[in-house]
Formats: C-alpha cells, structure tokens, sequence
C-alpha cells in the first residue's frame, strides 16, 4: 500500500550556509518534481522550499527506497555528499508526516512562531505541483486539510497576533542598534514578498525607503507609492550602498549581490562609516566575507533568532491551543486515511464475492432451459443480493478496522479470503479528495 513520506532541513536543523545550497528557486521547482516523480515507487510529490526550509511531501510504494533516492537527487543537485545530509534531514510517515505539514502550514515550525506567509508559501507550493501534475488523490486530500488546520489556527487563536514576521523583526534589529530611525537612509533590495513587509515595517516607523530591483520594476514602483519611497535601478545599487546607513536585502537571486571586493570599494569611499546590512535571502544575497571588513555589520536570517525569542513573548498560551487545533483536524486527516488503507481489501473482497457469482451462474447456465430472460435476470439479481448482503456487515467492520489502524487484521482476512493478487486493476478512488486547483494568488519572488 502506498504511504506518505516527508523529507526535510529547517532552521531547527541546519544552519543557513547549508540550507541555502539546498533551496529552489522558484523557475526549478517543476523540473525538480517532475524527476523526483519519475524515481521508482514515487506516485506523488509536492515540495515547498522558503527561507527557513525545503520539505519534500511524497506518496511512495517503499519508503526506505524512495528516501534513499530522493536524498541523492537532493545531496547531488546541492553539491554535496549524501553523508553529509545525516543529521540535519528528518524523515516522517504517513500520519506523523501529515502533522509536520500542518504544524507548517499554521506557523508552528516558523522562527517566528505563528507568522502569516507560510501558509501562502504552503499553497503555492501545492498549486505548482498541481500544475507539474505530480499531485494524486493523497497529495490533492492532504493540502486541503492542511490549508484548513493553517485556516483555523489563525482564526480561532491570537497566534498570528501584531503580523510579526522576519522582516518586521530585522527592522526593529536595526531600530535596537541604531536608534530612531526616521533620520537614517535605508535601502531595501527586492520587490518581493519580504520586501513588502519590510517596507511595511519601515512605513510605521515614519521611514522614507528606497527601492531596489533588478527584474519586477514594476512591482517595486508599487510598493514605492504604496509606502512613500522612491525606486532607483539595479545599476545604482553601488553609489547607493555609498550613501546607506541600512540596507535590508531579500530578493531571489542565486548568486551573491553584493561581494567582498565591491563591498570594499564602497566602504572605502564611505570613509569607513557603520553600514549595517540584513540579509534575509536564502540563497544569501551578500557574501558572508562582507562582516570580515571594517565598519560593515551583517546579519543574516539565523542571526535573527536572538530578537525572535523576544518577539515570541507571550505566544505560548495560543500556541498550545494552535497545536490542539491542529491535532484535531489530524485526527480528522487519520480516519479518512484508515478508511483508505482498508479500501484496498475492501474491493478485493467485494470482487472475489462478484467473481463467486457470476462463476456459479455461468457453471449452472444450461440447467434451466425453460427459464424466459426475465427469470434468468431475476436469478442473477438474487444472487447478487445474496452477496452483497452477505459482505455488507464485513465491508463496515474493515472499514472501522481500517480507522482503527489494525492493518493486521486486514492482512488476515485477505488470508482468510484468498484475496492476493485478486486486486481490482482500478482501485477505488476517494470521491471527498479535493482536486481542483486553488484560487491563484498573486505575490512577489
């Protein structure tokens, strides 16, 4: 029977040099699927990769095969050993995997516990998979309810409470170290999802920003009007890093934006002053060597932690009842996949009891050579009541043993019945999964 499988690195597991390596952009996410689809027993995939975490999500025949396969394709496209994944990868089956997504999706796994993003993160990642075509009838049920378990711990709890989130906590990094700052020159580079809240964070503040973009000036130019700044070119990024006292960078760049040897020049003709830059990307977007030179203070997203903890004051109450609320919508998750671990025997059973029936009609077909067509039918009608009431009270308690979690109990009966190798080529699908894809939304990379 096939199984659910998760596969990932957080910030609880690995430092960021090592996440970073990694992390997909965006454009490869459905190449990436599609090959780890192709792997022997994989069925279904959905991978969310952000900042803080890669997860695979995976519907897979032999977990223990499908696990080895897919660290290799990970370990091999991040350049690394697969060695060098043990320890910082952590694995979880079916139910336990269910419980990783949904405590995800309600942020209760972000460094920032209970911040809004990840679950749109969450959603976007199960909409490009549902548009790869890598998403099946476990996948399409899962992410529906985790969605829902996310929905509901903000909703029914305070968790979400004063839209804390990464950016919001690098600005007031920044307004600890440095003070007021209404009177300092801050830049943020990138037009995303983080930039935006940035900017937000800024805004309150009373802190007239300047943009940066390379490839959404659009978007940028939004932000600009929404939030009273002004937008600059990519190329002026040099004379501007001259003039900053705050630079805050996210964008989706693979590559290091600002490196050593230019971040040099630039603090030489600032005459050494303070810069300080927080670097929220992952791939990180400044060459960690840039904190090795004179007058540069540079933070990144792990380097953060010290003011999440402060920022997480007070959350513990309305994270415990986040975590009930979640456990429930598992409990939910767990029945209908006991339902679909006993569906499979199920239908073998119901098949072998049709197949009795129409052999017994078919040996006793010449015996009645005076019956009419209506008899013939009302015959076979009774044998198939005969059946299917037979089968009726089995078929409710497999179904409950299959809830229950006593899959060896299914084991017995499909012994007892003789049912390996007489599984329908068409197993029954679930009707309840949800399968159509969710309403696109529209954010920053």
């Amino acid at each position: 029977m096939s199984e659910l499988l998760l596969l990932g690195i957080s910030h609880k597991t690995a430092p960021v040099r090592l996440r970073e390596r990694l992390a997909l952009a965006e454009p490869a996410v459905p190449g990436f699927l599609h090959a780890v689809a192709a792997e022997p027993g994989v069925e279904e995939a959905v991978v969310l990769s952000t900042c803080n975490r890669t997860e695979l999500v995976l519907v897979v025949d032999d977990p223990v095969a499908a696990e080895a396969a897919v660290l290799g394709r990970l370990a091999r496209g991040a350049g690394i050993r697969p060695t060098q994944l043990a320890g910082i990868v952590y694995a979880a089956r079916n139910c336990d995997a269910a419980r990783q997504l949904f405590r995800v999706t309600a942020g209760l796994e972000s460094m920032i516990v209970g911040e809004a993003e990840v679950q749109g993160q969450v959603r976007r990642a199960y909409e490009t998979a549902l548009a790869a075509g890598t998403t099946g009838p476990l996948t399409n049920r899962l992410y529906t309810a985790a969605l829902q378990a996310g929905k509901r711990a903000r909703s029914e709890t305070r968790l979400g409470a004063g839209h804390a989130s990464l950016s919001s906590v690098a600005v007031a990094l920044a307004e600890e170290i440095l003070g007021d700052l209404r009177r300092r020159d801050v830049l943020v580079v990138g037009a995303g999802e983080s930039s935006e809240l940035t900017a937000r964070a800024l805004h309150e503040r009373g802190v007239r920003t300047l943009f940066v973009a390379n490839r959404r000036v659009d978007r940028a130019r939004a932000l600009a009007e929404r939030f009273g700044g002004a937008v600059i070119a990519f190329d002026e990024l040099p004379a501007r890093l001259e003039q900053a006292d705050i630079v805050v960078s996210s964008t989706a760049s693979s590559q290091p934006i600002v490196g050593q040897e230019e971040l040099d020049v630039v603090m030489r003709a600032r005459g050494r002053r303070p810069l300080m830059l927080v670097d929220l990307a992952v791939p990180r977007d400044v060459d960690p060597a840039c904190g090795t030179l004179e007058g540069v203070a540079l933070y990144d997203i792990d380097d953060l932690q010290a003011v999440v903890d402060r920022t997480l004051d007070g959350r513990g109450a309305e994270a415990l009842r986040a975590e009930t609320i979640v456990e429930d919508e598992i409990g939910r998750f767990a029945d209908w996949l006991g339902t679909l671990a006993s569906r499979p025997t199920v239908a073998a059973l119901r098949a072998h009891g049709t197949g009795i029936v129409e052999q017994v009609l078919a040996e006793n077909a010449g015996r009645w050579e005076s019956a009419s067509p209506r008899d013939l039918a009302r015959m076979d009608a009774i044998a198939r009541a005969v059946m299917n009431r037979l089968l009726h009270e089995p078929t409710i308690r497999l179904r409950a043993v299959g809830q229950e979690g006593h899959h060896g109990r299914l084991e017995v009966v499909r012994e007892l019945f003789g049912l390996h190798g007489h599984e329908p080529e068409a197993p029954e699908q679930d009707q309840g999964a949800e399968v159509r894809p969710l309403a696109p939304r529209h954010t920053g990379s």
